[in-house]
């Protein structure tokens, strides 16, 4: 962030601002540390608002695009990240609130929105805390991380409201709103697919310490995994 505000004092503006910063752990609620579900919560929703905050004064100057990426999860649930999940409902919520309170003090230049993707194709499960007997994985199908990257550029040159990034996505989000009991049982079925057969490599992930592996997809890091 402090980056970001310098690059803002060179070239004198900001035009868009992403808050997309994550963390999560997998494991079942009842196994999540108090520690570990407030540095989630730290980092999804707190670090969304306190970047919010910090680019709003810009983006008055002269307008702009406040991009939050939250998740299919905003919406829908994701067993087995229930603090994961928790969050990114918590970012929908600050997310459309600000829009709101925008609107009503008649800033329509600034656009807020929010991206929600399906699982995409990034180191995410490696960098997680694991709680479970096994390696995490997602779920397939899965985005190219490029095809998420493509909704945010979109969002800001065309201001949209949500983005909804993925079939599954359009998919999970409207059975939640249309037939929630049958969502959730068919969310039981999603356990077993965010486990990989094989031990757990790394159950400390990179909640509290910087990855710096470089990797950008996921298939990459299991392929590296195995070899």
């Amino acid at each position: 962030m402090p980056a970001a505000i310098d690059g803002a004092r060179l070239f004198g503006r900001i035009d868009t601002w992403v808050n997309n910063a994550a963390v999560s752990a997998y494991g079942r609620l009842e196994q999540i540390s108090d520690g570990d579900a407030r540095r989630i919560f730290d980092v999804n929703f707190w670090g969304t608002v306190k970047g919010s905050l910090v680019a709003l004064p810009f983006l008055r100057r002269q307008g702009g695009a406040l991009i939050n990426v939250g998740s299919e999860a905003s919406e829908a649930s994701a067993p087995l990240q229930g603090i994961y999940t928790a969050s990114k409902h918590a970012v929908k919520g600050y997310t459309d609130t600000l829009r709101i309170e925008l609107l009503e003090a008649k800033e329509e230049d600034i656009s807020i929105t929010l991206i929600q993707p399906t699982a995409v194709d990034t180191p995410f499960p490696q960098h997680a805390r694991n709680y479970m007997a096994e390696e995490p994985k997602l779920p397939s199908p899965q985005l190219d991380p490029e095809d998420v990257a493509e909704a945010i550029l979109k969002a800001a040159e065309h201001p949209q409201r949500d983005v909804k990034a993925g079939g599954t996505a359009v998919l999970k989000t409207t059975m939640a709103k249309v037939a929630p009991s049958l969502a959730d049982k068919l969310g039981t079925k999603v356990v077993d697919q965010q486990k990989a057969d094989e031990p757990p490599r790394d159950p400390d992930g990179t909640l509290y310490k910087a990855g710096e592996s470089g990797q950008t997809r996921g298939s990459a890091a299991r392929a590296q995994g195995a070899a």
